[in-house]
């Protein structure tokens, strides 16, 4: 690990900190200075900033083609995303001479790994399933079936990877085997539990998807630039490259952002209607309150070169601003955790799968503290309370006196003879 105090040339590796590629950080001689110097005036930073922005381009073209292209699409590309990621974090503690003396244990935790991916997709798109093949009696009885046995399939995926580690363990080596064990556990914790979230936000409108993963994007985005050319004062020491003018300059252009992106991206259908079955077909559905516009006069005193008095506003726009409130301020705590996470294992990438990136997992940091955030939002604060009839009826009995259930009572009577009548 790097030495702060270290005093070798920054040209040569020793005097080189390691870092996340990408991120607000301004170099260690900044911090030495007192913050006398800008990140700016390091020529040698350009080229990779270019390399940074040229990948960049390549990442946001393909994610909004694939946006473009629909949620299974989306699905498939986050199916994707959490291969790498694994790949990336089985590899970080894997010892090559070990794995030499173990054929086949490198398998063992990809097993595990789809394994959980049956478990998790197949309990959550189970019922989207059924819905895409009611109208074929052999697929839906399949289906079906695999709903019923689901669960029960899973765990004996489980058991016969759990009596394959068993039957491996070879002398000398279960520190080894146990340690990789219970790390493989552990990525799968981490990967499953933030795409579980994510995979839920695109299927309850893609909206709900594409906003928290922009803003993330713009965030970072914004905090690179912003440190690049105004960083003067570090932010953290355990990212000591990452700079309060970044982290400030790139938190006001993610809320003003996330106002703005959620006018634009609740006026498209494809973007905010549910998905309840699996098939491709273009969606259409009447809007939710959210995504009707609310309109507000302007006062007197606004500037004359408003060509209009009255602004409609998106309702969804108010949730916006607090994803960039989270967005900004939170999620770049996920950044700081890998920081230290990679300090914690003297690496400076995950890995080196893009460009002036790093890994997938480097670029996945914050968003997986973003994704999980956007879901428990939407389920408290935006999704409407679906009241089952055992839960009024559990509310009639508790918070009624005797008079006013017999009340409630009559008044339903009344109501159930009247139909009885009008439809004879």
């Amino acid at each position: 690990m790097h030495n702060d105090n270290h005093s070798s040339a920054p040209g040569t590796p020793s005097g080189r900190i390691r870092r996340r590629r990408g991120s607000n950080e301004v170099p260690s001689e900044v911090a030495k200075a007192n913050g006398n110097h800008l990140l700016v005036n390091d020529r040698s930073k350009y080229k990779s900033m270019i390399i940074r922005a040229y990948s960049s381009v390549w990442m946001i073209g393909g994610f909004a083609f694939i946006i473009y292209m629909g949620h299974l699409y989306i699905w498939a590309m986050v199916v994707v995303i959490q291969i790498f990621m694994a790949k990336e974090l089985f590899n970080l503690l894997r010892r090559a001479h070990e794995d030499r003396q173990l054929p086949g244990f490198r398998l063992l935790n990809w097993h595990f790994f789809f394994t959980a991916m049956l478990f998790v997709y197949g309990r959550m798109l189970s019922q989207r399933l059924v819905n895409t093949v009611t109208l074929d009696k052999v697929l839906y009885k399949l289906v079906s079936r695999f709903v019923k046995y689901h669960m029960v399939t899973c765990y004996f995926f489980y058991i016969a990877g759990f009596m394959w580690f068993i039957l491996t363990l070879k002398k000398k080596m279960y520190k080894y085997q146990f340690s990789q064990y219970a790390w493989t556990h552990m990525i799968l914790i981490v990967v499953f539990t933030q795409s579980a979230f994510t995979v839920a936000n695109i299927f309850e409108g893609i909206f709900w998807f594409l906003l928290p993963a922009s803003l993330i994007v713009i965030n970072d985005i914004a905090a690179y630039f912003f440190g690049f050319f105004f960083g003067r004062t570090p932010l953290i020491k355990l990212s000591p490259k990452k700079t309060w003018e970044g982290f400030i300059g790139a938190s006001i252009t993610t809320i003003i952002s996330a106002f703005l992106l959620a006018n634009m991206f609740g006026h498209f259908q494809w973007l905010t209607c549910p998905r309840k079955d699996l098939s491709t077909g273009w969606l259409d559905c009447d809007p939710d309150p959210l995504f009707k516009p609310e309109y507000f006069t302007l006062p007197e005193w606004f500037p004359a070169w408003f060509l209009s008095r009255e602004i409609a506003v998106l309702p969804v726009q108010w949730h916006a601003l607090l994803l960039g409130l989270f967005a900004s301020i939170i999620a770049p705590f996920g950044g700081f955790f890998a920081s230290g996470f990679k300090r914690a294992f003297k690496i400076k990438d995950f890995g080196d799968s893009i460009p002036g990136h790093g890994g997938m997992t480097d670029r996945m940091d914050c968003q997986m503290v973003m994704a999980v955030f956007a879901y428990i939002y939407h389920q408290s604060f935006v999704v409407a309370q679906n009241l089952s009839i055992e839960m009024i009826l559990d509310q009639i009995i508790l918070n009624l006196t005797f008079e006013e259930q017999v009340a409630v009572y009559t008044r339903l009577g009344q109501i159930i003879q009247e139909k009885t009548f009008g439809e004879s």
